[in-house]
């Protein structure tokens, strides 16, 4: 018998016959503010994981995705195949349309993503993508050192357990906080290692 066998056996007869503890659903679902305040928390959570934020009219998304691709150098765009044409009409660098599906060895050299989100979280700064409409591939938004994220703020819910609610498990799911970032044991902190080194959230209003 292998010493997982006997650590696995062990744990079975010291827990044979025990009822399964009650689990208390007490805790808070949802936060007592309204959409103003919601988008307002979002905005803030974001901005402490360094995070370029900027809440805009919607008639201006076309303008404003044009000039953070011109402000941040990009060269290059991907954008998910369903994407609206309209958000690309002042975009000067390369457009490269996820349709067909791009090889990954390509995505390495576009400079930038621009997607559209789920729903996001206010209590948690987070984006969630589920691969739905102007979204694409997760592949996409994880390769191109720049993601430049629309988050419709009628999309925005208060909790963790209120997006839960709202996704459909089986899709594919990027929860985002911020750029990508990790911290050895010594804190000292690496961004860019699983995913964008630079994130811009578009809050449509």
């Amino acid at each position: 018998m292998s010493s997982r066998d006997r650590v696995l056996g062990a744990v079975r007869s010291a827990i044979a016959g025990a009822a399964a503890p009650d689990v208390p659903r007490s805790y808070d679902t949802s936060l007592p503010l309204d959409r103003e305040k919601l988008v307002d928390l979002l905005a803030e959570r974001l901005d402490d994981y360094r995070a370029d934020v900027r809440r805009i009219k919607r008639s201006d998304l076309a303008r404003t995705v044009g000039s953070v691709l011109a402000e941040r150098g990009a060269t290059s765009v991907v954008v998910p195949g369903d994407l609206d044409p309209s958000w690309l009409t002042t975009v000067t660098c390369t457009v490269l349309w996820d349709d067909p599906p791009m090889e990954h060895r390509w995505l390495d050299e576009i400079s930038a993503v621009v997607t559209g989100s789920a729903l996001s979280i206010a209590l948690t700064g987070t984006i969630v993508l589920d691969a739905g409409a102007a979204q694409g591939r997760r592949v996409i938004t994880l390769i191109p050192d720049l993601h430049v994220c629309v988050v419709d703020a009628d999309s925005v819910v208060g909790t963790v357990s209120e997006a839960v609610h709202r996704l459909d498990p089986r899709r594919p799911q990027t929860w985002i906080s911020g750029p990508s970032a990790t911290s050895d044991i010594e804190l000292d902190r690496v961004e860019g290692v699983h995913g964008p080194r630079t994130l811009v959230v578009l809050i449509l209003e």
